[in-house]
């Protein structure tokens, strides 16, 4: 605990670098895979295709990753933008496979009936299937949240700073209180953000949220009576006393 208040002022830069990796990525993310998997859902032809690029995508190791990307961006090694256009790739890998079942999840029906109704195919688009599947894209976003903020402790390896420069410092110094410093605020981070993401996601999608009704009684049987219904009365009692 000394060495954290000692160094509080750069645990706190370093988790709004980290922050300042992570929400562009995460955000780009979200924004590429929503096209992408409605093409999936759209066209079966395109869906093991784009689903077979993803998961080769997020099998590429990190590192490997990270150091080939400048040869394509033309972005140094230890350019934050490298990192941010890697997160992003990975985050893309994760997100499309649920954006495609977000849209498979909108029932033909309803589709089938927005149509009915006179919707043009990019109105049903933003107005009818985007809305419907919007938890769905919600839980693929709070995992891309979660992975996202922790890839992007691996930049510290390349030299881009971020809370993973507490792991390799603490690591080279042979810190352990700065080890778990930096441990502890990625988790508060991913922590935070999710928190964000479900209570924006409350704000978009309120009807997902809509209060049960609860049955306070039973329904009268067939056939009884008014007075047989209502619990506390005198069985004959009359209206108002």
């Amino acid at each position: 605990m000394t060495w954290f208040w000692s160094n509080l002022d750069h645990v706190g830069e370093l988790m709004l670098v980290h922050l300042a990796l992570s929400v562009p990525a995460i955000m780009l993310s979200f924004v590429i895979s929503i096209p992408l998997g409605w093409v999936a859902h759209r066209y079966a032809w395109s869906r093991g295709v784009l689903l077979s690029v993803a998961a080769v995508l997020y099998a590429i190791p990190s590192l490997a990753l990270f150091v080939s990307l400048p040869a394509i961006t033309g972005f140094g090694v230890r350019s934050p933008l490298n990192l941010v256009i890697a997160l992003t790739i990975y985050g893309v890998a994760v997100m499309m496979r649920t954006a495609a079942d977000a849209f498979d999840s909108v029932s033909r029906d309803v589709r089938q009936s927005a149509t009915a109704l006179g919707y043009s195919p990019a109105g049903r688009f933003w107005g009818v299937e985007l809305p419907l599947a919007g938890p769905v894209l919600l839980s693929g976003l709070r995992v891309v949240i979660v992975s996202t903020v922790s890839l992007a402790t691996v930049g510290a390896v390349i030299g881009v700073p971020s809370l993973g420069s507490l792991f390799t410092d603490g690591f080279q110094r042979g810190i352990q209180a700065e080890i778990v410093t930096g441990i502890v605020a990625t988790i508060v981070l991913a922590v935070v953000l999710d928190l964000a993401a479900v209570l924006l996601g409350r704000l978009l999608l309120p009807w997902t949220t809509a209060p049960k009704v609860r049955r306070r009684g039973r329904m009268p049987r067939a056939g009884a009576s008014i007075d047989q219904a209502a619990p506390g009365r005198a069985p004959g009692a009359g209206g108002v006393a």
